[in-house]
């Protein structure tokens, strides 16, 4: 940070970011706004005037995490220069007016139709304006159920970040009159997070989150692909497409298959190297997407399906659809174009109804999958959810000794994957230098979730992109060795 801008006397905002990587897009957007309305972004908690936390609401442990960091943010009012802790995101939005009142810590608890104006709501809570919280609603009801409609219809509707239009300029300044790109970057590595929708149709039993996303809008690809060239033009080679659920992008415009095409425009932009898509629908994982995102130059072969369960009968109360049948045979399918693709997934344990012989079904699918990497998690009531008012409701010790017993397989599993990999030459995008060696990722391995490569390679600097033999294994994470 320069000296001049250091010492100009703007109030300074810390910005917390938790959750998913939909939520880093938020809190750019968010930085964006603050900066473009006059605020100043810092570093360090200690220094800044206002503290903002960007929370979770997904699920418990993520709840708790978010109150824990509004907690620790409000001790700086008392030990540091702080003025005010301001809450934002799922779970400020989830619960509004309930966190303000239950949280009297945070001096205010904004929701996503407080987005569009967070400059003026900051400056307003700083001067000791009271802000009044929202009572939440069911989001999903604010837009028509038709998603060919919704997009004409949505209007101011869509308060959430991510949905703006994005000029076509290098340094995201807009031109005298017409739109600019509320997105300023909070890192600088080589890879970032690009949002291509907002919300999420499915009704999926366990998941409260179109409740308070709201129902799935499409941003336009002319939209997202002035983005990708905006973050191209800002050092970033790795644009990781991310949305509640990426395999329903463009149906709201009329197209399904609109992001099959979005990935060929992407696939143009000069200084990008890599496009990676996160979390598709294995139901909605069509042949035509899978033909794309392994043929398509500069997409990286890496599938982020979202399995959750094996078992036909679970699922069917889950509201979803598969079972160990249908899964594999679409791992085939993928691995038949590119075996080498990184192939990842989440699972849920201990559903309502879920018996011994429906976790050994789990059990089998996922020794014969051959997965990169497995999340597993132990299923918890989330309110105003189908799944929290069903029978056959399982012990809570019993849900956390059988997600205990598969996230051990899970781990055995995914470090066999890594050892297969031994020999395979890849190709690693370095992101960091640590005790001598560079470390980054080969295009199998999502951000932050699915390990890493450590590369011998000398002279390359972050942000190369690097070939590489794989020689060694240990876990998750693999060892490169330069190709000579």
């Amino acid at each position: 940070m320069s000296t001049d801008i250091a010492d100009s006397g703007l109030t300074a905002v810390h910005l917390v970011t938790l959750g998913c990587a939909r939520n880093e897009v938020d809190s750019e957007e968010l930085a964006g706004r603050l900066a473009d309305g006059g605020f100043r972004l810092v570093d360090d908690p200690a220094e800044a005037d206002a503290v903002m936390v960007n929370t979770c609401g997904f699920i418990d442990s993520a709840k708790k995490d978010s109150v824990d960091t509004l907690l620790a943010a409000a001790d700086l009012k008392a030990d540091g220069k702080a003025q005010a802790v301001v809450a934002v995101g799922c779970m400020a939005e989830r619960y509004g007016k309930e966190l303000a009142d239950s949280l009297p810590e945070a001096d205010a608890v904004l929701g996503f139709d407080d987005y569009a104006t967070i400059a003026d709501k900051l400056n307003a809570i700083l001067h000791g304006q009271q802000h009044i919280s929202h009572v939440p609603t069911d989001r999903r009801k604010l837009l028509p159920i038709s998603p060919v409609e919704r997009r004409a219809s949505a209007g101011s509707l869509l308060a959430t970040p991510g949905m703006h239009t994005a000029p076509d300029l290098p340094d995201g300044i807009a031109p005298a009159s017409g739109p600019r790109t509320f997105r300023q970057r909070l890192g600088s590595g080589p890879s970032a997070p690009l949002k291509m929708a907002s919300g999420c149709d499915r009704r999926c039993a366990f998941c409260a989150i179109p409740r308070f996303r709201g129902a799935y809008v499409s941003r336009t690809p002319d939209e997202i692909v002035a983005e990708a060239r905006w973050l191209a033009d800002q050092g970033v080679r790795e644009v990781f497409l991310v949305s509640e659920n990426s395999s329903s992008y463009g149906k709201d415009l009329g197209d399904i298959r609109l992001l099959e095409k979005l990935l060929g425009q992407l696939s143009r932009i000069e200084d990008l190297d890599w496009i990676r898509v996160s979390y598709l629908q294995p139901a909605e994982t069509r042949p035509g997407l899978v033909e794309a995102m392994t043929g398509i130059d500069k997409v990286v072969p890496y599938f982020d399906l979202s399995f959750q369960h094996a078992s036909a009968a679970v699922l069917r109360r889950m509201r979803r659809f598969g079972d160990p049948d249908s899964f594999l045979a679409l791992i085939d399918s993928i691995r038949a174009r590119a075996p080498q693709a990184g192939i990842r997934s989440n699972v849920i344990v201990g559903f309502p109804g879920e018996t011994e012989a429906d976790v050994q079904t789990l059990a089998d699918f996922l020794t014969a999958a051959r997965l990169d990497a497995i999340g597993v998690f132990g299923y918890s009531d989330e309110e105003e959810t189908e799944a929290a008012g069903m029978s056959g409701k399982i012990d809570a010790d019993e849900i956390e000794a059988r997600r205990a017993e598969l996230a051990d397989l899970a781990d055995e599993l995914v470090a066999q994957r890594a050892e297969d990999r031994i020999g395979e030459h890849a190709r690693v995008l370095i992101e960091s230098e640590e005790d001598g060696w560079l470390i980054g990722r080969a295009e199998h391995q999502g951000p932050e979730v699915d390990g890493s490569v450590r590369v011998d390679q000398r002279g390359a600097a972050v942000g190369d992109i690097v070939d590489v033999v794989i020689t060694d294994s240990d876990g998750v994470d693999l060892v490169g060795s330069a190709e000579r």
